[in-house]
């Protein structure tokens, strides 16, 4: 169950993946996109945990808001409206579950529709979807879910360009959404 403080929490712990990671992040992002991703999520992430330094006693709905404005206005490229969307789709759906699985599934249906991607394309989604499909969230689908992609010839986004050459690299979408997913696994009382 999600809750407004161990929500703060996940993202207390996805910005120390983050930070910890965003180089590896843009290496992965050279071959196949613009090698910013890392940055970019940094810079979000940043905006998140300003956005949440700003409330006083907030309920789910309005932190899970801040989270997404906090993405939205800092991301750059896809990625921004992308999570920003996911958080956005929680924070509707809030008042009536607070439900990981569920409150993912909502996530998942907003990120499909803003980005026109689905299952296979090598995006973000082939995380998002066994996640958010899965009943008991396990390190197991969300490392297998990355790697996954690595395979995919990408059918959207900018990897897309590159057609064929696009296979052999992991999609830097899918694993920083792994370290969302594995920052929420750490995260006690959200499961």
């Amino acid at each position: 169950m999600l809750t407004a403080e161990n929500t703060k929490k996940w993202m207390d712990s996805f910005y120390r993946k983050i930070e910890e990671n965003k180089d590896y992040l843009s290496e992965l992002d050279t071959p196949i996109g613009d090698g910013d991703h890392g940055n970019n999520m940094m810079r979000g992430m940043d905006g998140v945990k300003n956005s949440l330094a700003q409330l006083q006693d907030p309920d789910l709905k309005t932190v899970l808001k801040a989270i997404a404005m906090g993405l939205i206005s800092k991301v750059g490229g896809a990625s921004g409206p992308l999570y920003g969307t996911a958080f956005l789709e929680m924070a509707k759906k809030c008042s009536e579950t607070q439900k990981v699985n569920e409150l993912l599934s909502v996530a998942l249906a907003g990120i499909k529709k803003r980005g026109g991607a689905t299952e296979g394309d090598k995006t973000m989604v082939d995380v998002w979807s066994p996640v958010a499909q899965s009943n008991a969230i396990t390190p197991k689908i969300i490392d297998d879910a990355i790697a996954s992609t690595k395979d995919m010839q990408a059918r959207k986004g900018r990897a897309s360009y590159l057609g064929e050459r696009s296979i052999g690299h992991l999609d830097p979408g899918a694993v920083s959404s792994g370290y969302l997913f594995t920052a929420l696994l750490e995260t006690e009382g959200t499961l």
